[in-house]
């Protein structure tokens, strides 16, 4: 676990793509992982995006970890509900924060910037215009160094 003040960090720091070139979204049933570092070269992460789920083409969540088991964000679209520890529940998409002493366990709605209409989650061409957008909301500044290639079905 770590302080409330270095995840703020973590989440506010600029980070680059490590492997810029081509990119391949995942199939439904798999994950693939793109691995970011700082700026400063001093913090690594990995944004996994994970379509693991063969019974739902539209379910898919993006991660953007720390040290590998620090979730700092997870946006998770087409799943099912989630019930926050004080008993608040959230229909899907929602966005989980990193909150000290509780890890991932908080949701909230996704923010705006996120683009997230309700009538295009149902696309899975969608899915990749939301990564792009979730890699902005996690200060990655090189996107446009990777293309990102592959077919949804």
């Amino acid at each position: 676990m770590i302080s409330q003040a270095e995840a703020d960090k973590l989440i506010n720091i600029l980070k680059e793509i490590s492997d810029t070139g081509e990119y391949k979204f995942p199939k439904v049933g798999n994950h693939n992982p793109i691995n970011l570092i700082s700026n400063d070269e001093e913090y690594e992460f990995i944004i996994d995006v994970n379509r693991k789920s063969r019974i739902k083409s539209d379910k898919c969540t993006y991660q953007k970890r720390y040290r590998n088991d620090i979730i700092l964000f997870r946006l998770d679209i087409n799943g099912p509900k989630h019930t926050n520890p004080d008993g608040e529940i959230l229909d899907c998409p929602h966005l989980h924060i990193y909150k000290e002493g509780f890890k991932d366990t908080w949701a909230y709605p996704p923010p705006e910037n996120l683009d997230l209409e309700k009538n295009n989650l149902s696309d899975t061409n969608y899915l990749i215009d939301i990564l792009i957008k979730f890699l902005e909301h996690c200060k990655v500044v090189n996107i446009d160094e990777i293309k990102i290639r592959g077919r949804l079905f």
